[in-house]
């Protein structure tokens, strides 16, 4: 059965089957109805896994379930980076689960996708699109999360569309650092535009570009010069992540540039170049190891605090270098 995203934004238990798939190129959504589903299930055991690691071993995922009783807490399972290759082990916990709950994730999945059709069509399944924003969703977005804000006139609102190039995870990183500093709820313009300076942001784009490159010579470089902050870890893993996903949709390309002026979210002129370099440099097999340890890494900084996060992001950014150069 399909939903509507937007009715999953509005109200999270609108999630009520034990089986979703979300879909999409939309990273910054998805991330979104996860925190939710995680907020609305906080007596809950959250599991982590990826489509390979159940592929290895399908019957880890059947003894989560299993080992279940009326004593532990209930298990919401989350597998990222999903595919049709998985379908026939979803079509089985179909089969013999009703009570515990599965989240699967995807990028964009095109209509003859198998995994999208059965979720579609189940009636035991639920499948939520989630597209790119445009300019109107983003908007939306803004007013919603700045309300009761004085000073959030159109150009303002303009002022925050545009620093975010209709990126979710960039506008939320804007939307935060706003809610920051205007405590007192008044926007002042020339305040909003100092803030919303993108130079720091643009500082870890180029760490992350010279590695996509495998410019050693820059990421090393930039990699001593650049601040890097702890607490941005998040968000520079899904910046990198969103790199790659974008790569992988021009992997088997014939024109590079062509495709690269159809897609949605655009790519912003002025990254087009690094872009170029990169679609050349990543192919199928890079592009997976890449997301794995992206995966991996995200795995560690959310289940523990005390790791040095600085340490590992500038580890990350070698480990790509490295790999785009294999």
């Amino acid at each position: 059965m399909l939903y509507k995203s937007y009715l999953i934004e509005e109200n999270i238990n609108n999630l009520n089957k034990e089986l979703f798939l979300f879909f999409g190129e939309n990273i910054g959504l998805k991330e979104e109805i996860k925190k939710k589903i995680k907020l609305v299930n906080s007596s809950s055991e959250i599991l982590y896994f990826n489509q390979d690691e159940i592929l290895k071993n399908n019957q880890q995922i059947f003894n989560e379930f299993n080992n279940f009783s009326l004593f532990e807490k209930e298990k919401i399972i989350f597998i990222d980076q999903v595919n049709d290759k998985i379908l026939e082990t979803i079509k089985e916990i179909d089969k013999k689960f009703d009570t515990q709950k599965m989240y699967l994730f995807s990028d964009l999945l095109d209509k003859k996708s198998k995994i999208r059709n059965y979720f579609e069509k189940s009636n035991h399944c639920g499948a939520v699109a989630c597209y790119a924003d445009n300019e109107i969703s983003i908007k939306k977005i803004i007013l919603t999360r700045l309300k009761g804000f004085e000073g959030l006139s159109p150009n303002n609102i303009n002022l925050i569309v545009e620093n975010s190039n209709l990126d979710r995870v960039k506008l939320n990183n804007e939307i935060s650092k706003i809610v920051d500093y205007f405590q007192d709820k008044k926007i002042l313009t020339n305040k909003l535009e100092k803030i919303l300076d993108s130079a720091i942001n643009d500082n870890f784009n180029a760490i992350r570009d010279g590695a996509l490159n495998g410019n050693k010579i820059s990421t090393n470089k930039l990699l001593n010069e650049t601040v890097i902050n702890a607490e941005k870890s998040i968000y520079y893993l899904a910046t990198v992540n969103q790199r790659i996903n974008k790569l992988s949709e021009v992997n088997d390309s014939k024109n590079i540039e062509e495709t690269l002026n159809k897609m949605k979210p655009p790519i912003f002129w002025k990254d087009k170049p690094n872009f170029i370099i990169q679609a050349k440099r990543w192919d199928n097999k890079k592009i997976k190891k890449a997301l794995r340890k992206t995966y991996e890494l995200e795995i560690k900084i959310k289940t523990n605090s005390a790791i040095n996060k600085i340490i590992l992001i500038k580890k990350l950014m070698v480990d790509l270098c490295n790999l785009a150069n294999a």
